[in-house]
């Protein structure tokens, strides 16, 4: 039975081709708001390398691939080409992530698929461009994190470089390319007609730098590593507490509320930190008289003052005491689904709240084809045309 779908984009329906994490990422956002997301996988296509957090029933393939449904096709031979043709012809959104060149070959590119229905909004991500001198190249997370400047600025100074701790690449073109076809659907409601949307794991990673980036486009600075330290709001930072660390944010106007509620009411008033400018300069001195007076009191004793006097101040969790803390609880960001396998989980919430579109797991990830038959009883073929799709081998028994 096909899965109810409701939510704003439920009118729309969506052909995922993605695979890894930066495309299953973006129609993520598209399947968590209803759209009809319809999981395109190839026969016999491995589903991971075995471990914990490829396969299928693992936690990462669980929570990117919720709320869709999936087909198997054989997109390499006419008959699989022709099924997915007459899916293209009358859907909205197409996802792709392959490299620029092998969409071309199978013949399923944006300039193809227009042709059959030209209100397509087709979404691809690449590694570096569709275009370009990198073009061709395989993109990688970590590789992009690299060539984006990331690694140059996260790490403690004088460490080298340092990764990220999360797919920030991947999960940034993923976000990225979904905004970017929500966009192109509602530019099509002046226009009639779709476009092609596309970005990449080094154009999105290099706009998250923002700020970082900015420094360099518009004032010539090439920003360093900064630790846990703010790069440009001093003083905030990581401190050591009496039983561990917390993260304090006491720049600006702040300062003074700082120094107050750790009892220095008197550092404001020391040339050498009376200004951001001079903070700056000053920054390691300042950090060891204020993380002097930290290491007297618990981590909790000082989120509570601090916060209290309004500065903001935060423990630093592990997994596990992330989804202890009360407001994570309140915010309900581990989403409760049945697996008919694996039995009740929980997957991660979307990161977005809408006042009267309530957020909603409607199905687990599926098994590969396991709604196949019942998709395409719905683009019209018969039990007897499914059959004879199956013998030949261009779908697979769901």
């Amino acid at each position: 039975m096909a899965t109810t779908n409701t939510g704003p984009l439920s009118r729309f329906t969506v052909l995922d081709l993605t695979r890894a994490r930066s495309g299953p990422t973006a129609v993520r956002q598209l399947a968590d708001w209803g759209a009809k997301v319809i999981k395109v996988e190839e026969l016999g296509e491995q589903d991971g390398d075995g471990s914990p957090f490829d396969k299928r029933h693992g936690p990462d393939f669980q929570n990117l691939h919720r709320n869709k449904r999936s087909i198997t096709l054989n997109l390499k031979s006419p008959e699989g080409l022709a099924v997915f043709r007459k899916m293209a012809a009358t859907a909205d959104v197409i996802v792709e992530n392959y490299r620029p060149k092998v969409k071309e070959r199978l013949g399923i590119d944006y300039d193809s698929i227009r042709k059959i229905n030209p209100r397509i909004v087709y979404g691809s991500i690449s590694g570096f461009g569709q275009d370009g001198p990198y073009a061709d190249r395989p993109g990688l997370d970590q590789v992009a994190q690299g060539m984006s400047g990331l690694m140059s600025v996260t790490g403690l100074p004088g460490q080298g470089p340092v990764r990220a701790g999360i797919a920030i690449g991947d999960s940034s073109a993923g976000l990225y390319l979904s905004f970017g076809i929500v966009t192109a659907l509602l530019e099509r409601e002046h226009s009639g007609e779709g476009q092609w949307v596309h970005t990449s794991l080094l154009q999105a990673l290099v706009a998250m730098t923002d700020f970082q980036a900015a420094r360099w486009t518009v004032a010539g600075e090439v920003a360093g590593q900064a630790g846990n330290n703010h790069p440009t709001a001093i003083p905030t930072g990581t401190y050591k507490t009496k039983d561990g660390y917390i993260n304090i944010a006491g720049s600006g106007q702040l300062f003074e509320r700082l120094c107050k509620a750790v009892g220095l009411p008197d550092v404001p008033k020391n040339p050498d930190y009376s200004n951001s400018k001079i903070r700056s300069k000053n920054r390691d001195a300042l950090n060891s008289i204020i993380a002097a007076q930290i290491e007297t009191k618990t981590s909790a004793d000082w989120i509570e003052s601090l916060n209290k006097a309004g500065v903001p101040c935060g423990p630093i969790y592990k997994m596990n005491e992330v989804f202890a803390d009360p407001q994570v609880q309140h915010l309900g960001l581990a989403a409760p689904v049945k697996h008919y396998q694996l039995g009740d989980i929980k997957v991660l919430r979307n990161g977005i709240n809408f006042s009267k579109t309530p957020f909603a797991v409607r199905k687990a990830a599926p098994d590969r084809g396991a709604e196949t038959d019942e998709i395409l009883k719905e683009y019209g073929y018969s039990a007897e045309e499914i059959v004879k799709l199956k013998a030949g081998g261009i779908t697979a028994a769901s």
